[in-house]
């Protein structure tokens, strides 16, 4: 997360659970480089702040980062979404743009909480548009989500990468 505060586009901010806040130097860091932090144990507070950077998002040309699974997992294989992220950009009318990591499995140590040496490879997929949806189509823009990224989560996961660079149909440079 704090890597990403280098790469991400302008205007972009990105949204974590309240918890990371009070990791020390870490969630110091994450409150100065503006990430907006949820508190997911009172769900009205989080509902507020998210309709809060919806209009945002509008009224600023914001684009938000957010994990949509909510929490890392060590089991190869993607979490079911939350909704939030979805709810947000069908109320922004802004397309979902779906960006998946590879399994850092390989490299993390669960109990330990410790990386070693790594890659992680990135791909950013194609946007789905959510002009004219509703809160009624979120489940379908979840799952039509989860899907994509699910199937790219495998491939990215098992492919063999050559000095770090992936290569391949769909595959983008970092901008």
């Amino acid at each position: 997360m704090m890597g990403l505060m280098e790469i991400l586009p302008r205007r972009c901010v990105q949204i974590a659970k309240r918890e990371l806040m009070f990791l020390g130097p870490v969630g110091l860091v994450m409150y100065l480089g503006g990430v907006f932090f949820i508190n997911r144990q009172r769900s009205s507070t989080a509902l507020t702040m998210m309709a809060d950077l919806g209009e945002r998002m509008v009224q600023e040309n914001l684009k938000v980062w957010i994990y949509p699974e909510g929490t890392r997992n060590d089991n190869g294989d993607l979490l079911p979404f939350k909704k939030g992220a979805f709810h947000l950009a069908v109320q922004a009318q802004v397309p979902v743009v779906p960006v998946v990591y590879s399994s850092f499995s390989s490299f993390y140590n669960l109990k330990t909480k410790l990386f070693t040496s790594g890659t992680v490879k990135v791909q950013v997929l194609d946007a789905v548009p959510t002009s004219g949806l509703t809160v009624a189509d979120v489940p379908k823009l979840v799952d039509t989500c989860h899907h994509a990224m699910r199937s790219t989560f495998f491939h990215l996961s098992r492919t063999p990468q050559e000095n770090g660079v992936a290569e391949g149909p769909g595959v983008q440079p970092a901008q």
